[in-house]
Formats: C-alpha cells, structure tokens, sequence
C-alpha cells in the first residue's frame, strides 16, 4: 500500500452495506474503489475514473445538491474554502447553522434542510456534524451519499464518545471548558490553535476561536438512532495528525462502515482549511454514484 492511501476492502460479508453489495452488482465497486486510491495525489483523475464507470451505467448524476453540516467549536463558515470550490463547479450548496442545543434538534434542523433541496443530494459531515448526518440522512430520500470529514460515525445505541471509546482520547477532547450559556461549553480559546487547527495560520486560529459557537455538554453523549451509513454509499476522510479526535478511531469508524477512505497527509481536525481541494473531490466522487445503482 502507498502511503496516504486507505485501500478499501472489496471482499464482502454478512454485515456488507446493501449500499456495497449494489455497487458489486453494477460493477461500481471497483471503479469506486480505484477512486479512492488515487484522489489523494490526482483528484481529478480519481473522479474521472468514478464518472466513466457511473456514466457507463446510466447512474451518473447531474450536478447533486451538496449539504455541509459543520461539527462543534465552529459554524457553517468554516467551509468556505469547500463552498467556494463547489459553487465555482456548478453545484447548489447549503451550509447548515445548528443550533448545538441538542443532537435530536440539531438532526431535525439538517433534516429540515434536507427537505428543501430539488433533486439528488449529497450530505457532508465535520466532527459532531458527522453524528447529525448519521441521524439526518436517516428517511431523507434525496440524499444519494454521506460524506464524513475527520467524524465521529455512531452506529445505533452508541454516542459520539461511544463510538471513539476504544481508544485512547485525543489531547483536545479535554480542553472544553465551561461557556458563559449554563449546560453549554466551548473549547477553550487559548487551547483552540494548539488542538483544533494546528496547521492554521496562529493569528486566523485565535479569531476563529473566539468566534465559536458554544455546544451543548449532552451533544457528546447523546444516543444514535439507525445510522444511514448502513443504506447509503460512504466517503470518510482521516485527519492524520487530528488531536481531537484519535485518528485511529477515524480509521475504525471508517471501516466499520466500509466506507470508501481517504487519508488527509498532514492534517489537523479542521481539515476543510488547508485541505478543500481533497474534500471537494471526495464530495465529487460521492456525488456520481447513487445508493439506486
């Protein structure tokens, strides 16, 4: 294996995604899973590889809608860099602002979103967003794909510290302190460059940071409903050097739900500010394969 490349499996089980087995029968896997192997060094010619296949079988998608759902200790603007590129390629792009109260509120907020798109969708996830897509994706029929960027992915039952619980806690996860809203916290700011986006120019970091929004402390532990990364096809996107969540438990999730991985090379947690043009084309990619292959 090359380094910076997640080989996915092509060996199926009885825990196989349907979303997989579909794929299998078009024919798709493979071409997906040549995607994934090349988007990290040439994107485009990963993509091109997805879009061949895809059009060959008549499953290839005009232009989805794309859904960004940010996570916490941040809001809807830490995509820029992702909507800029997105929108420069043609697609309809909606930033989703949660609200952090709740995860059941936060998943009937993008769910609401969702419901307003016209067409095909693909729903994108950063941190905590990655535990409000699972839910929100979940009965959501315009939704094709689910992208989840440096995420937490909580299968039924499990919380978002459940589903990371096997490893050993990432040296961030422990600088929440308490926000000036009761039962809410915030990452703290002197901590928030260090831990959150240490790749992040000093000066734009310790902006960012006093900027947050603050989450509610129950986010962390509220429990998951049926996930929609069982039905729908996955893209998951590692952070390699991401100190807030354990990146071998990014790994772990990730093949859990046998999603196609990309392996971000010197990335922080906030991986959409140095790495969009890779997250743009793994959102390209999901975009052209539909789960009703």
């Amino acid at each position: 294996m090359e380094a910076g490349r997640e080989q996915p499996s092509t060996k199926q089980s009885a825990l196989t995604p349907p979303w997989v087995a579909k794929l299998y029968r078009t024919g798709l896997w493979t071409g997906s899973a040549l995607a994934a192997s090349a988007l990290m060094s040439t994107p485009t010619r990963g993509i091109a590889r997805v879009a061949a296949a895809a059009a060959r079988r008549g499953t290839l998608q005009a232009k989805p809608n794309v859904v960004l759902v940010h996570g916490a200790a941040t809001d809807g603007s830490s995509w820029k860099l992702v909507i800029e590129r997105l929108q420069a390629a043609g697609h309809n792009v909606t930033a989703v602002q949660l609200d952090l109260a709740s995860l059941p509120g936060d998943i009937a907020t993008t769910r609401a979103v969702l419901a307003g798109q016209n067409g095909p969708t693909v729903l994108v996830g950063h941190s905590y967003g990655g535990a409000v897509i699972t839910g929100a994706g979940t009965d959501s029929p315009n939704v094709i794909s689910l992208v989840y960027v440096a995420a937490f992915a909580p299968d039924q039952g499990e919380s978002p510290v459940d589903a990371v619980a096997s490893f050993p806690q990432a040296p961030g996860f422990s600088h929440f302190v308490p926000d000036y809203r009761q039962g809410f916290v915030r990452l703290d700011p002197v901590a928030y460059p260090q831990y959150f986006m240490q790749y992040v120019d000093t000066v734009e970091a310790r902006a960012l940071a006093v900027t947050q929004k603050p989450a509610g402390r129950a986010l962390f532990t509220a429990k998951s409903g049926p996930p929609a990364w069982r039905k729908l096809p996955t893209w998951y996107l590692v952070a390699e050097d991401d100190r807030m969540i354990n990146p071998d438990a990014e790994r772990k999730m990730a093949t859990r739900m046998t999603a196609i991985t990309i392996l971000l090379r010197g990335s922080s947690h906030a991986a959409m500010f140095r790495h969009a043009d890779e997250i743009v084309a793994s959102i390209k990619a999901a975009s052209l394969i539909s789960a009703r292959a």
